[in-house]
């Protein structure tokens, strides 16, 4: 039956009242996605009509002609000066007299200087690495509990001290006793308690030395970036001393990529202890009431060096602290305080 196109579109049926959540994805009707994306043209025709707000990012762009300008400056100054030299030094070594044979001995010497430091950035480098692989074998060793591979590390502890005068009794010791050793780990034990809890206590003596010179002249100093001068000189100078206690003896570009060991160390495992440590310290002494406000930078830069030397000895030290008591930097910080508190009146008079 063909329906007429003038007859009125009957309406639907009304529907029942039905119950829905608002977060059901079946709502979405057949319409609802060409709405969306009107919308969506509408809002992109708009954000191509609307200007574009400057930003910084803007402003910075283009040549920067200023740096141009000191880095040219900056060149020409370099180049000016090694010409200077370069010609000082061909005509000095041109003369005859006891000019030139001045200037060649002076140069003789500062290539044989430059020579001998390094030389000894070299060898401090090696003593590093093999201190290093000296303690990659002795955690080896500890975690397989071979008593072979255990001796292995213990001979090459030992060959490792050999020649120094110090360690001269505690050798001896270990060669005594050590084949009196048979369960595992007992080895290494000796060899904590006879050759490195001497070392010990001569590296507690020298961190707390370091720490009590960095709160002195932290306390004393006129001026800010003398004293953090002082700071950095006298931690990388810790550094080395504590390095060659233990066998390490780096050079200076040694002790500098033993500090930044360090500060990774301390990140790594005691970021947070040493903060909480510091804090504790602090919280819990009444010198800081006491004392003035550059005392106290003195005493928190002391301490602080006092925990850089720790993890420093944590870093260089062949062994872990197996028998020998390992060295606590709550103690070194209550002697540190201690001699604080003994001359702070002294220190007070002198700021």
């Amino acid at each position: 039956m063909t329906r007429d196109p003038n007859a009125p579109t009957p309406s639907p049926p009304p529907r029942a009242p039905r119950v829905f959540k608002l977060d059901d994805p079946a709502l979405q009707t057949a319409g609802d996605d060409d709405v969306f994306a009107d919308a969506g043209a509408s809002t992109s025709r708009r954000n191509e009509a609307a200007p574009r707000k400057l930003t910084a990012s803007d402003l910075n762009r283009g040549i920067r002609w200023g740096s141009i300008l000191l880095s040219a400056m900056a060149a020409l100054a370099s180049l000016a000066a090694g010409l200077w030299f370069t010609r000082f030094v061909s005509v000095a070594l041109e003369r005859q007299d006891w000019v030139g044979w001045v200037a060649f001995g002076l140069m003789m010497i500062i290539a044989l200087a430059l020579a001998v430091i390094l030389l000894r950035e070299v060898l401090g480098f090696r003593r590093l690495a093999r201190l290093a692989k000296l303690r990659q074998s002795v955690r080896q060793s500890i975690a397989a509990k071979d008593a072979q591979q255990e001796r292995t590390a213990v001979t090459a502890l030992a060959r490792h001290y050999h020649g120094r005068a110090d360690m001269t009794w505690g050798l001896a010791r270990l060669a005594d006793h050590k084949g009196d050793v048979l369960e595992p780990g007992e080895l290494l034990r000796l060899a904590d308690r006879e050759l490195l809890s001497p070392l010990d206590t001569e590296a507690r003596r020298v961190i707390l030395k370091a720490a009590k010179r960095v709160a002195t002249v932290t306390a004393l100093s006129p001026m800010m970036w003398i004293a953090m001068g002082f700071v950095l000189v006298e931690n990388v100078r810790m550094f080395r001393t504590l390095a060659g206690l233990y066998g390490g003896r780096p050079g200076t570009l040694g002790a500098l990529r033993l500090a930044r060991l360090v500060v990774t160390h301390i990140i790594a495992t005691g970021g947070l202890a040493m903060t909480d440590d510091l804090l504790g310290q602090f919280l819990g002494q009444d010198v800081l009431r006491r004392l003035s406000r550059r005392l106290g930078e003195g005493a928190f830069n002391g301490a602080l060096t006092a925990r850089l030397g720790v993890a420093a000895v944590e870093v260089t030290r062949p062994l872990p602290f197996l028998d020998a008591d390992p060295l606590r930097v709550r103690e070194i910080f209550a002697e540190l305080f201690k001699s604080l508190r003994g001359g702070d009146k002294t220190l007070a008079e002198k700021v």
